[in-house]
C-alpha cells in the first residue's frame, strides 16, 4: 500500500474497516493497518458520527512569528549578514532567543534570501 507518514488512508479504505466486523486487531490484520488506526476511526466514528479523517493542521506557531515583520526589513536594510548576526539581533532588539537553524527556516519560509545564494556564477579566482 502505498502510504507515507502524515498522510490519511484512502476514505475507500477508511469506508471498509469501518464496516468490518471483529476486534480491532482481526480488522487491523485483514486490512494490513495498524490496530490505533482502527481504534481511532472507531472511536471517531462513535463520538461525532463522522466517517471522514479529521483535518491535519499543526497547532504550534513558528517559533520568530512575532518578528517576520522587522526580520524582512532587517534583511531588506542589510542583506549581507551571516545568520549569526541575524540571531545575535533577534536576541539584542526583540528578547527572543533563537537557533541558527531556525532563523534559517524562518528565512526560507519567507523567501528571503542573504548576501550569497545557488545562483550566483562560480568563482574564477578559485578552481571549480
Amino acid at each position: 500500500m502505498a502510504w507515507r507518514s502524515g498522510q490519511a488512508y484512502s476514505q475507500d479504505l477508511r469506508d471498509r474497516v469501518l464496516r468490518a466486523e471483529g476486534s480491532n486487531t482481526e480488522v487491523a490484520e485483514r486490512f494490513e493497518v495498524s490496530e490505533s488506526y482502527v481504534s481511532r476511526a472507531r472511536s471517531r466514528q462513535r463520538r461525532l458520527g463522522q466517517d471522514t479523517p479529521g483535518e491535519q493542521r499543526n497547532h504550534v506557531a513558528p517559533h520568530l512569528a512575532a518578528v517576520e515583520d522587522e526580520l524582512a526589513a532587517e534583511v531588506a536594510a542589510n542583506n549581507d549578514q551571516r545568520l549569526r548576526d541575524l540571531v545575535e539581533w533577534a536576541r539584542e532588539q526583540h528578547g527572543v532567543q533563537t537557533s541558527i537553524t531556525a532563523m534559517w527556516s524562518t528565512l526560507r519560509r519567507l523567501k528571503l534570501t542573504l548576501k550569497k545564494s545557488r545562483c550566483a556564477p562560480a568563482s574564477s579566482s578559485v578552481r571549480t
